[in-house]
């Protein structure tokens, strides 16, 4: 209990040295993330995000449909006018020929949205040090919290929480830009284990049409168990793994649910209606379409912890040739795709921290 007082604290202390300037201390009330980028861009005092604005028009039109999606869960790291300005004059680039670029605004703008989860500073601070998926495919966000100041990658949060229906919205200092765009690609490690041949020919689906598949296999059936507490929890779990996304979901096993009930002493019947069943199967996902290789490559020697839509980290270390979830449950089959995301399988159960 001391030690959670003290991160609460602590994480109160991070947000505090975050102020909702005067600009962004409006009332939000009803609005969408879309709602307030327009409404900062065409205030008559100070208007904010006009080139933001300007960004999201000219990119892919369903980056604005999401953003306007009052049903969507997002965290939206945005740089201010200013910050764009100090980007396009380092790059030596005009803004009206990079609005001509749709390709390069919907790479810039995916790198700055994280999709399934609402981000407060709160649980950033909580999470620092931790990594994070974006809606662009294989890349992460770096989060870190200390001295006061918060920093995604190398900007700093100067607005936090800004509070929309759909998410929130943390205003940056600087535009991010990912690996691809600022320095030659690393190479990515090789993927840790190959998809099973039932799993590799199956037709691209999303990754809820992928576990009902699995469990409804007539030959060798697997997901069972996971499916069924899919049912049994929030219908915005079963919602997002369908329609929503990009995720990435670790996938236990039927002989996993089956070890972990043993441990816990519980029946599958008791696990169904526990209320904690939606916490522990959004720890089991994190934002973003995360492969083998990139996971991997962010391990590296030291570990990785990852953000997942609990808010929660998973810890990932190489232990023995195989990728290790918090010092438990091994990934066994990697990089089984769908349209919205991926699923890596694994051999145990993941259960999130208590409070």
């Amino acid at each position: 209990m001391r030690k959670f007082l003290i991160s609460l604290v602590a994480a109160t202390m991070f947000t505090a040295a975050l102020p909702v300037g005067n600009t962004f201390a409006q009332d939000n009330s009803g609005k969408t993330i879309a709602d307030i980028v327009v409404s900062m861009a065409t205030a008559k005092d100070k208007p904010e995000f006009t080139t933001l604005l300007a960004i999201v028009k000219a990119a892919d039109p369903a980056f604005l449909k999401e953003l306007s999606d009052k049903n969507a869960t997002l965290t939206v790291f945005a740089p201010t006018d200013a910050a764009f300005a100090a980007s396009l004059k380092s790059m030596n680039l005009q803004a009206a020929d990079v609005l001509k670029n749709q390709a390069l605004l919907d790479e810039v703008l995916s790198y700055h949205i994280v999709s399934g989860v609402a981000l407060d500073a709160a649980t950033i601070t909580a999470d620092s040090g931790a990594v994070v998926g974006t809606v662009l495919d294989e890349n992460v966000l770096s989060l870190k919290a200390a001295g006061g100041k918060v920093t995604i990658n190398n900007a700093n949060v100067v607005t936090a929480d800004v509070k929309a229906v759909n998410g929130v919205v943390h205003v940056i200092d600087s535009v991010l830009l990912p690996a691809d765009l600022t320095a030659p690609a690393a190479t990515m490690a090789a993927p840790m284990a190959t998809m099973s041949a039932t799993m590799a020919a199956a037709p691209k689906s999303s990754i809820a049409d992928l576990v009902v598949a699995a469990a409804s296999a007539k030959d060798k059936p697997e997901f069972t168990t996971l499916l069924a507490a899919v049912k049994a929890a929030n219908p915005a779990v079963l919602t997002a793994l369908s329609t929503g996304g990009p995720f990435t979901v670790f996938a236990p096993t039927d002989a996993a649910f089956a070890a972990a009930l043993k441990t816990l002493n519980l029946t599958a019947d008791k696990l169904l209606a526990d209320k904690g069943l939606t916490g522990i199967l959004l720890y089991h996902v994190i934002p973003g379409h995360i492969s083998a290789a990139t996971l991997v490559a962010a391990i590296g020697t030291t570990g990785v912890k990852v953000v997942t839509l609990a808010g929660s980290v998973l810890s990932f270390n190489v232990k023995a040739g195989k990728v290790v979830i918090n010092d438990g449950p091994t990934v066994v089959t990697t990089d089984v795709e769908a349209d919205n995301g991926l699923v890596h399988v694994i051999d145990g159960v993941l259960l999130p921290p208590t409070k």
